[in-house]
């Protein structure tokens, strides 16, 4: 109960303040190559992906980009036991590897590795609107260098799996109808992603008991009123 009446006061938060957090893109979980990258609508935007990795996996994903244009990344670990020193790697591609694959060194200023080189488990935030606690890992801060298609990728180095979240771009971008449409299934998605199915049960009975009560009183005053006229 206490989860649902926290989850009906950050919804009223939104409302009042549509311009919070990342906007989640969701997949079917394809995006394990270049040529089926995620498509990252626009890396300005702030944008969450949750992700399941496997051991010695790679997830993939790509964004357009302008010459100079400002860019920002980061992953995060939802507070899991067992994840405490999970950590994969942030590899960011720019478009000169596929412009001369004979040029090794070329391409091996294209590509820019960020593994997470932080204490753990952790330093811990509390995101509010999904009521989930995190370990940040590590932040990308950097600027574009040329025009072109640019790549993400993370991977795992370790031979470790487990759940991260991507976080790309600044800008948060709400609008009000989005609490009608985008956050309650962000809500969910959430949920699912941390294995909290206890709050979606609570919701469900909590929806169900606001829907049921209305109609189980109006069936029992009509009882009274055929009963009285009897």
């Amino acid at each position: 109960m206490k989860k649902v009446f926290v989850l009906v006061i950050v919804l009223t938060f939104l409302i009042s303040n549509p311009a919070y957090g990342h906007k989640l893109i969701t997949h079917d979980d394809t995006h394990r190559s270049f040529d089926k990258a995620l498509e990252i609508p626009d890396h300005k935007i702030s944008w969450a992906i949750y992700e399941n990795l496997g051991a010695d996996e790679a997830k993939f994903y790509s964004f357009e980009a302008k010459k100079g244009d400002s860019f920002y990344a980061s992953i995060v670990i939802p507070k899991i036991n067992g994840l405490e020193e999970y950590s994969p790697t942030l590899v960011l591609v720019d478009p000169r590897l596929f412009e001369d694959t004979s040029n090794s060194l070329k391409s091996q200023q294209a590509t820019e590795k960020f593994p997470y080189e932080g204490k753990y488990p952790g330093k811990e935030f509390y995101e509010p609107f999904g009521q989930v606690t995190y370990w940040e890992r590590q932040e990308v801060r950097t600027e574009i260098p040329a025009d072109g298609q640019y790549f993400i990728v993370v991977t795992d180095e370790k031979s470790q799996s487990g759940k991260y979240s991507l976080a790309v771009g600044t800008i948060e971008d709400f609008s009000g109808a989005d609490f009608f449409t985008i956050l309650p299934k962000a809500w969910f998605d959430t949920k699912i992603f941390v294995n909290d199915y206890l709050s979606i049960l609570i919701f469900f009975s909590v929806l169900a008991a606001i829907v049921g009560l209305p109609i189980f009183a109006l069936k029992r005053k009509q009882r009274k009123i055929k009963a009285t006229s009897v």
